[in-house]
């Protein structure tokens, strides 16, 4: 019989559409704080498989910091990833009021399931995780790197560290996305990737991560500098002069959407704020935010270079992790090549 804790794991906490209809800081929220979370009548192969990486990939870093906490992230990531295997599910569809429209799974879940294997294989040297990521039927060709979809970013992870000679496809299905997507980029005047209007920067910085990964198997140094112009755009090096990281350089977005950053805290107000009171006090104001959100990044100019520094312009003000964490992929490479 399976125990609790390998059979749920958490998801998200608050009511999404609730929660949008407010604005105020996320520590004085008082709406709903639900907790949604995927179970076996519930199930999301999805997010357990993306668990399972991340605790994977993290075994991996504590492996000769921490052998007792290594050890600990891998038994669960196995437990995490057979639980997405066995009950297998969108996470979309098992909780779709609470994921929909916000954060709908497009790719479906064997991507994760994929990713998740691989990343076990690298942590493990079990060969019946790469056996299980060949057979995972989630071979379609896919030109992003997201949140949602993993398919790129397994394929270089196979490979990373050599690989088993059974796992040479996916090293030529990784020469294949590189090869096929750098002709057939699109480029702003001022010479940033243009994927989508709508935080485009997420798919920079997952691209730029990589072309970065991706460099020394083509033993190439195009697409190590196409990389660095791709960072320098984003912090500062780009037509208006602006860095689309908050805090860095003289010049960065001050309107950024981000409840935390835009609105005092209930310390620093003496009448706490009501559900919408603070949209036309603060949300919809041209005043800059009171908190500086160090490090964020947003989503980034549109297909011309523009950028309107606007809170109510969520498509180019708002910051996300899956738009930061690739970014702190490319710059350790770029800072390891260049000694900077």
């Amino acid at each position: 019989m399976e125990n609790l804790f390998t059979v749920v794991i958490l998801k998200s906490v608050g009511d999404p559409v609730a929660d949008h209809k407010c604005w105020v800081q996320p520590e004085d929220m008082d709406t709903p704080r639900t907790v949604h979370k995927v179970t076996p009548s519930d199930p999301g192969s999805d997010v357990a498989g993306e668990t399972a990486a991340a605790l994977a990939a993290s075994s991996r870093v504590f492996e000769h910091l921490d052998a007792h906490y290594s050890k600990t992230l891998l038994e669960t990531a196995e437990k995490a990833f057979n639980f997405a295997n066995r009950h297998r599910a969108k996470y979309s569809d098992s909780l779709h009021s609470a994921v929909c429209p916000f954060y709908c799974s497009y790719s479906g879940y064997l991507d994760e399931l994929q990713w998740a294997a691989a990343w076990l294989y690298q942590a493990t040297k079990n060969s019946s995780y790469l056996q299980y990521a060949i057979s995972t039927a989630a071979e379609n060709d896919c030109d992003v790197f997201s949140w949602d979809n993993k398919l790129p970013g397994t394929r270089y992870s196979l490979v990373a560290d050599g690989g088993d000679k059974s796992a040479a496809r996916f090293g030529e299905e990784a020469k294949r996305y590189i090869c096929s997507m750098l002709p057939n980029l699109q480029y702003t005047p001022g010479g940033l990737m243009y994927k989508m209007n709508a935080t485009n920067l997420q798919y920079v910085t997952t691209s730029t991560f990589l072309f970065t990964a991706y460099a020394k198997y083509l033993k190439t140094s195009k697409e190590t500098f196409s990389c660095g112009s791709m960072i320098n755009y984003i912090l500062g090096d780009n037509p208006k002069g602006m860095s689309y990281m908050v805090g860095y350089g003289e010049k960065y977005p001050q309107r950024i959407h981000h409840r935390g950053s835009s609105l005092p805290s209930l310390q620093q107000k003496s009448e706490p704020f009501g559900c919408g009171d603070a949209f036309q006090s603060y949300y919809y104001t041209s005043e800059p935010n009171p908190n500086i959100l160090i490090g964020a990044v947003v989503g980034g100019p549109n297909h011309d270079d523009k950028f309107y520094d606007d809170r109510d312009n969520y498509a180019q003000s708002e910051p996300a992790t899956y738009i930061n964490a690739p970014l702190v992929g490319s710059l350790a490479y770029l800072a390891a090549s260049f000694g900077s």
